[in-house]
């Protein structure tokens, strides 16, 4: 008779954990998965698969004013919120559905309810009582951070709820400068809202490379958006007419909703952590060592509730180092090295290794390459729309530290500048790729000048 109900206990069935439930499964182990929710997690209920939905519905907008520069005549045009959430429900239901079907068909069984560790062999689930595992991997990522302390908090959202408002506002005031803000922003603009993003920082998208940050936010304006830097909110009123923002700047704003997008939190909390004995950083987050390990000696942890990188494929990868460790005899950890990232603002951003100031910190001496353009598609029709690349090379032996771009399609090209850059690529290689023209993505290979930042010609 086996000693433990299963061999392995998951709890979350976001991306990370499902991965290593599916992979432990696979392998003929004993695998329970635990999900409070929907499975799928954030990203695919309530975070990238929705949100990406929502930015390409607001990007007809955009690409109806660009028809008409092109001869199009385009008629009168409206967008439905009701029937656009609609859909979106339905394909987020047929998603999750796989995810269940996939779980299933690997063998592992699937528990819906809140579970909580007892002991570090032993978990409590709600609706399935006590149940003990030799292995348990804590996938239950990360939710919204709200200031709980801030007068009339309670009439603001986070992004969990902008995925189901039961109408479009008219008007809406974003707190803060991180991805999530600046992608909702985006959206809520390109489907005619009145939008004001307000962040507490001199610039938006703290850890991004300055060029970056400095062109987004005026592009952004560029599109009607209203960014209000340097101030936060100390207070929400609801009155007849709105919601009144006050900020610390003396200054208030009335909207018809309020969104906090101030930042995620590891979901920790009633997990029976201390019970077990699992040790958690000054963050909150589960500690763990390059191959998810925490103190305790049979649990695991992957994906956001570490506050590593925060980023479903790398829960993902996460995941399957676990299980490809524990289950299948092949000692893996991922490297987080190198990690591509996207934001889908508007327009988008694609970004891979250091930034700038993190390179000549870490390199010293570095060598920056950096052009400011109109793309082709816009400046046919006079569009002031612009785009950025930016190169950053160690000075020392030309190896590619950072590739930044700003501009359309920049997702798409900065996966494949990622592979380049994994692998080490220096410089004259880079230059040594011919250039696919006419495209965006050729000015990353044309790039041949040094860029000397203003008023640093003379000691350059």
């Amino acid at each position: 008779m086996a000693k433990y109900d299963y061999d392995l206990f998951v709890i979350g069935a976001g991306s990370g954990g499902v991965r290593a439930a599916r992979l432990a499964a696979m392998s003929g182990a004993r695998v329970a998965v635990a999900e409070e929710h929907r499975v799928g997690g954030t990203c695919v209920i309530r975070g990238c698969v929705p949100k990406k939905f929502m930015v390409y519905a607001s990007e007809f907008a955009h690409h109806f004013k660009i028809a008409k520069g092109y001869g199009w005549t385009v008629g009168e045009s409206s967008f439905d919120w009701p029937a656009f959430i609609a859909e979106k429900d339905k394909e987020i239901s047929r998603l999750s559905g796989v995810y269940v079907r996939n779980l299933q068909n690997a063998g592992a069984e699937l528990l819906h309810g809140r579970s909580r560790l007892v002991d570090a062999h032993t978990v409590e689930t709600a609706g399935a009582g006590t149940i003990t595992a030799e292995k348990i991997l804590i996938a239950t990522g990360g939710r919204p951070w709200m200031p709980k302390h801030l007068p009339g908090v309670e009439h603001a959202i986070t992004s969990n709820e902008a995925f189901h408002l039961k109408e479009l506002p008219k008007r809406i005031v974003i707190a803060g400068g991180g991805y999530i803000a600046i992608e909702f922003a985006g959206i809520f603009n390109g489907l005619g809202v009145e939008t004001t993003l307000v962040h507490r920082g001199p610039n938006v998208l703290r850890g991004f490379d300055d060029d970056i940050r400095a062109h987004i936010a005026e592009e952004m304006e560029k599109r009607g958006i209203t960014v209000v830097l340097g101030t936060h909110h100390t207070a929400i009123e609801k009155t007849a007419t709105g919601l009144v923002s006050r900020f610390s700047d003396g200054h208030h704003r009335e909207s018809d909703v309020v969104m906090f997008a101030l930042g995620r939190e590891p979901y920790t909390e009633d997990l029976g952590l201390e019970a077990a004995g699992v040790k958690l950083t000054e963050t909150g987050a589960v500690a763990v060592d390059a191959h998810s390990r925490t103190n305790v000696e049979n649990i695991w942890a992957v994906g956001d509730v570490t506050d590593r990188i925060n980023l479903t494929p790398v829960a993902i990868r996460e995941g399957q180092a676990f299980a490809e460790t524990e289950f299948y005899g092949k000692p893996t950890s991922f490297d987080h090295e190198m990690v591509a990232l996207a934001v889908f603002s508007q327009p988008p951003i694609g970004s891979v290794g250091l930034s700038e100031a993190e390179a000549r910190h870490k390199h010293g001496k570095v060598d920056i390459y950096l052009s400011r353009f109109r793309p082709m598609k816009y400046a046919f029709m006079g569009n002031d729309e612009r785009c950025l690349v930016k190169l950053v090379v160690d000075g020392a032996t030309e190896r590619v530290l950072g590739c930044h771009v700003v501009g359309p399609d920049a997702p798409e090209m900065i996966q494949m500048a990622a592979i380049a850059m994994k692998m080490g690529v220096t410089k004259s290689q880079w230059d040594s790729t011919c250039a696919v023209h006419p495209t965006l993505a050729e000015e990353l290979v044309t790039l041949r000048e040094k860029h000397v930042p203003q008023g640093l010609g003379a000691v350059a």
